[in-house]
């Protein structure tokens, strides 16, 4: 537990203060923060996916198919009951409010915070990429375009003809476009067709890809400097069914599914990361459920201080009580 403070926590928190006080003192802005996000997910992150599974072997990802299903069906079961859950338990959110807090409190920031959470942790491993490609995949080709088919359907029927007709396949197309997307994609399929990944080119990709994990933290701290935090409800109960529901869920299944007791630990460990910055995003472009949104991430960043090691703790013993 003093490993996992000292060498995945206090770095972050460290990393994301600073970002934080750069934001309030006006050295960057909210502005900056999504060009520095850019980079993370059209660069650094997916040339990080790419390196690290074009560097595994067809044994890593057969070993790994419980893993895709487990990340699968617990995500979208715990983003869907946070779905329903805010849209028939408070009687002022519209559709869209409960869509945004699933994209929010439903999924977790694996692209912004999974390799510096989990390569501190579990080490700089072909596994480690893989836990987060598969569980990016999950959250930006299947969970985003959910939500934002369901935000689109209540915006629809609150103001006939607001939105613009699309095919239901337009957004995970759209999803699929993106490098943070298809580049882990892409490596899957030469790991599998045999296709050995030289050696020599892996320092072309490594330099932008090591720049992930910091850039993403410090501009997750400008990000939070910019929100107005407020406490209700909403807030509290969107950051207990992020924090404590979907590592829960993940735990279950991938104990039931009897899954590689390492590869569990790390997807409870990336199911207990903070909520997704994409779902705020979505949140200030529609101009719905914003504030309550944002506030919900901030109090799920601290609290992600303590549940990182506890859910780890706890996945070591579950393990241990029913191998």
């Amino acid at each position: 537990m003093l490993h996992v403070i000292l060498y995945a926590i206090v770095p972050i928190v460290v990393v994301m203060l600073a970002g934080y006080i750069s934001g309030k003192r006006g050295v960057f802005t909210g502005d900056d923060a999504k060009k520095f996000n850019k980079v993370v997910l059209d660069y650094a992150l997916p040339a990080a996916l790419f390196v690290s599974i074009a560097q595994a072997s067809r044994e890593d990802l057969y070993r790994d198919l419980k893993l895709t299903l487990v990340s699968l069906v617990g995500i979208m079961a715990c983003f869907m009951l946070v779905y329903f859950v805010f849209k028939y338990c408070f009687k002022k959110n519209t559709g869209a409010d409960a869509a945004v807090s699933a994209l929010i409190s439903g999924s977790p920031t694996i692209g912004f915070l999974g390799f510096a959470v989990l390569e501190p942790i579990f080490g700089t491993t072909p596994a480690v990429a893989l836990v987060v490609a598969i569980v990016g995949i999950v959250v930006n080709a299947v969970g985003i375009p959910v939500g934002l088919s369901l935000m689109n359907a209540s915006l629809e029927k609150q103001n006939p003809g607001s939105t613009k007709k699309e095919s239901a396949w337009k957004p995970v197309i759209h999803a699929l476009e993106q490098p943070v997307a298809w580049a882990p994609i892409l490596a899957v399929v030469l790991v599998l067709c045999g296709l050995k990944w030289p050696a020599w080119a892996s320092p072309s990709f490594d330099l932008i890809a090591k720049a992930n994990a910091s850039m993403a933290v410090f501009s997750a701290g400008i990000t939070l400097s910019a929100i107005k935090f407020t406490m209700n409800w909403q807030v509290i109960l969107g950051s207990i069914m992020k924090m404590v529901m979907m590592p829960l869920a993940v735990l279950v299944l991938g104990l039931v599914c009897h899954m590689d007791p390492e590869n569990l630990k790390m997807l409870v460990v990336a199911a207990a990361l903070p909520p997704a910055f994409s779902g705020i995003i979505i949140a200030d472009e529609y101009n719905t459920y914003v504030a309550t949104g944002t506030s919900s991430l901030t109090l799920s960043v601290i609290l992600f201080v303590g549940f990182c090691p506890l859910w780890i703790w706890l996945t070591d013993v579950a393990i241990h009580m029913f191998a």
